[in-house]
């Protein structure tokens, strides 16, 4: 099958794409012990949990308490108790667990501090494994706030709206709200009130070195010209605008990235490109204002759309948005 030639089917005047049927093994969430580390490697993870997590000795043993976002505990529980008796078998330790919804801390209690060790490693390598199912909570972005970059994208969407209204898909309910206009800098999942308290320090410790790449000023953006995601202009869903520094510099790139770089490093954000890129979406139909708009979004490869119009008419190179004298240090992290 042709990617950008696809059979289609029409279905009550609506257009769909016809994709090849893949088979998918179902499987259950839970943990497959099979996929446990060797021995050796299993050891010298325990050593890294040993640095990572405090151990203390008891007079009946070792106890290691681990901070865990409640919706985690149906996990490490598994189906009928099974895979929290399976780890207490194999690392001859006892897993005490809070009550679902209620936030508090894991607690591996054993007589060798090895075992606990083992524990701890084993727990981690669950909690990682379905946090990255998880989806996210929170992101990390610049607000485009200024006041002419709001001004400038109302008079943009009642243009578009005046000029392209009859093209198919071409509604007022999929532009972004002006006061929502901003650069995504990445997603996190933070599952609990300790998770976004440790998302802000971090985000508190990234001042010095913006402070370094600006010098300590404001850094002038421009919003100019616009452009869309994907390689197929026909099956275009998501429009944004292209943000660069007045000066031509590349300091906002390189902030993004050392963001990006410093999340990643402090396990709250999951690495998906090499480079951020920067844009800030003007146009999304994800935000379709109709019952039917999360199972559209669902299928958006299977929906034959022509909003292309919209991006032949207003891809001119003058500044769409007018400019915006941003503090690129009042970058913030917030719930969606």
């Amino acid at each position: 099958m042709e990617v950008l030639r696809p059979p289609l089917i029409n279905i009550n005047g609506r257009i769909y794409r016809r994709n090849v049927i893949k088979e998918e093994h179902y499987q259950e969430e839970e943990y497959d012990f099979s996929c446990m580390r060797p021995p050796e490697e299993e050891e010298l993870a325990a050593e890294e949990a040993c640095n990572t997590h405090l151990i203390e000795q008891t007079d009946k043993g070792y106890r290691c308490a681990i901070d865990v976002p409640s919706v985690f505990y149906k996990y490490i529980i598994g189906k009928k108790g099974e895979t929290r008796r399976r780890l207490e078998f194999d690392t001859k330790t006892s897993i005490s667990i809070p009550k679902q919804g209620v936030e508090g801390q894991i607690v591996i209690t054993g007589s060798h501090k090895a075992a606990i060790s083992s524990a701890v490693t084993r727990v981690e390598v669950l909690l990682e494994s379905f946090r990255r199912k998880q989806p996210f909570t929170h992101f990390l972005s610049f607000p485009l706030n200024d006041p002419k970059i709001q001004e400038g994208f109302l008079k943009f969407k009642d243009e578009v709206l005046q000029q392209c209204s009859k093209d198919h898909g071409v509604e007022g309910s999929i532009f972004q709200s002006a006061a929502k206009l901003h650069l995504t800098i990445g997603t996190l999942t933070l599952l609990n009130d300790m998770e976004v308290r440790k998302a802000c320090e971090h985000l508190q410790e990234c001042r010095n070195f913006i402070r370094d790449i600006t010098d300590g000023k404001p850094l002038p953006l421009e919003v100019s010209g616009i452009e869309y995601m994907n390689d197929d202009p026909a099956m275009v869903d998501v429009l944004y605008a292209k943000v660069r520094v007045k000066d031509r510099s590349d300091k906002l790139q390189v902030i993004a990235d050392r963001l990006v770089e410093h999340f990643v490093s402090a396990g709250l954000m999951a690495r998906e490109w090499d480079r951020v890129k920067l844009h800030g979406t003007v146009m999304n139909t994800l935000f379709r204002n109709n019952s039917n708009a999360w199972a559209e979004a669902a299928v958006l490869t299977n929906n034959c759309k022509q909003q292309i119009p919209v991006a032949r008419q207003h891809q001119a190179a003058r500044s769409l948005f007018g400019h915006s004298f941003v503090y690129v240090h009042q970058a913030t992290c917030f719930p969606r």
